[in-house]
Formats: structure tokens, sequence, C-alpha cells
């Protein structure tokens, strides 16, 4: 029931988008996607990020993680053919948040997705949290945050 009720949420999301578009997936996510190959489009996000002096922590692969835990637990169906998590960091951004309200410590380090479904080989995404217009529009770095959240993912998607 699980595999069909994800299979259906991921043909109305499919609806919504064209290749290097972007679609708010929920209300806490944006979704870009790529006919790239994953692989490409994973070193475009890096590019991206070292490109506007950010410093990348870490690069996590969710994917292998998620099967290995899945089969443990008896749940063996792929939820992803690959899937890593960037997390990256901005000391500026980073301090310029904090010091406007300390509890956004929580939205740090920045953490971007690139991953491909197995309903869809030939089909990369990214994503990250989306950070609400209202906070946006009270925060100057909130702003400068979303709309830097943005870019590295439109430039992942059409490297």
């Amino acid at each position: 029931m699980l595999t069909r009720s994800r299979s259906l949420a991921v043909l109305l999301l499919i609806g919504c988008l064209r290749p290097g578009a972007s679609a708010s997936n929920s209300d806490d996510t944006s979704l870009y996607r790529s006919d790239a190959a994953f692989e490409d489009v994973l070193e475009g996000l890096k590019a991206a990020i070292l490109e506007r002096g950010l410093y990348i922590n870490n690069v996590m692969d969710m994917g292998e993680m998620l099967e290995r835990t899945g089969k443990d637990l008896g749940m063996s169906d792929p939820l992803y053919l690959q899937a890593r998590n960037i997390e990256f960091c901005s000391a500026v951004l980073s301090r310029e948040m904090t010091r406007e309200d300390p509890a956004r410590i929580v939205n740090c380090p920045f953490i971007v997705s690139v991953y491909t479904l197995p309903e869809q080989p030939g089909t990369t995404y990214v994503a990250h949290r989306t950070i609400p217009l209202a906070t946006q529009e009270s925060s100057a770095a909130m702003a400068r945050i979303a709309a830097m959240l943005k870019s590295v993912s439109e430039a992942a998607v059409s490297w």
C-alpha cells in the first residue's frame, strides 16, 4: 500500500513539473528536476556551492543508508536509485541569521538533496527546505538564504 501511495504522489508531482522547472513539493520543500544524469547534477550542485564561496561540510549517501537500514527493518523496497545530501555552510549567512534569531541555529548547516527514483531513472531531483515567505519578508538574512538555496538548486539542474 505504501508503494502505491508513494507512486501516486510521484505521478501527481511530475504532472506539475517540466525539465529544469521548480515547484514546491509541499509547504516545506522546494523541488527542481533535470533530465541530466545524477552524477552531473550532483557535480553541478557542488560547483554551484563552491563558486559562491560556501564550504561543503559533508556529502551523505542517504540512498545507501536507507537501503541498508530498510533491509535491517524488513523493508526492502527501494526508495531511491541514488540519493545524496550535501551539507554546506556560509559563515556570513549563518552568523546573520542567528544574530536575528538564535533559534535559527537549526537551519545550519544548509542541506540540498539530489536523488533519482526507481520509477523514473532518467529524472534527477534536487530538493531543499523552503523558507516561508513570511520569514523572508521579516528577515533580510533568511531572504538571502532562500535566494542562495534557490540559486544553487537551479544551477545544479541546469548544469
